[in-house]
């Protein structure tokens, strides 16, 4: 591969993994997932050495992790507040519909939404199904700044890999 070309493979995978990384905004977009295949065409293009074939394993847990990160946060803090499982499913369930119905925040908003009205007919408390939805907002918050810090870490890892290699 020329070094003309070899250029042009960098700059579009890192085009590529920084458009990964920034559409992790939107809470249903697979930023872990663009970044992972983005580094898995590098490789395949590239070629995989051994040091390559050791990032890329390092790569690849960490976009199962940040995969990962947002149903676990989000449940795990909302469960902490008291959600069973169930409320917390309902919430996870009209989230997902939510952000195919209105695209970027139609997923928050509904999950909030629906996990409030089942903990407000489960306890038939405000302030109890309130302190449920909070405690999900604040998991979907921390969720966002792990995937966040996880693609930072995969594509720090791809620079070494394609630079410093």
């Amino acid at each position: 591969m020329g070094p003309s070309t070899e250029v042009i493979v960098r700059v579009a995978t890192l085009i590529a993994m920084l458009i990964g990384l920034f559409g992790m905004v939107i809470p249903i977009f697979p930023g872990p997932t663009v970044i992972w295949v983005t580094a898995l065409i590098y490789g395949i293009v590239r070629g995989f050495t051994p040091v390559g074939i050791g990032l890329f394993s390092i790569i690849s847990v960490l976009a199962l992790a940040g995969s990962l990160a947002d149903n676990v946060l989000m449940g795990a803090q909302a469960r902490q507040s008291g959600a069973p499982w169930r409320s917390i499913a309902i919430g996870m369930a009209a989230g997902l519909v939510g952000s195919f119905v209105i695209p970027i925040i139609g997923g928050p908003l509904l999950a909030l939404l629906a996990l409030f009205l089942a903990e407000y007919f489960r306890r038939q408390n405000r302030d109890e199904a309130w302190a449920a939805t909070r405690s999900m907002a604040i998991g979907c918050g921390w969720a966002f700044v792990v995937r966040f810090g996880i693609g930072v870490t995969m594509i720090g890892l791809w620079v070494i890999w394609a630079f410093v290699v």
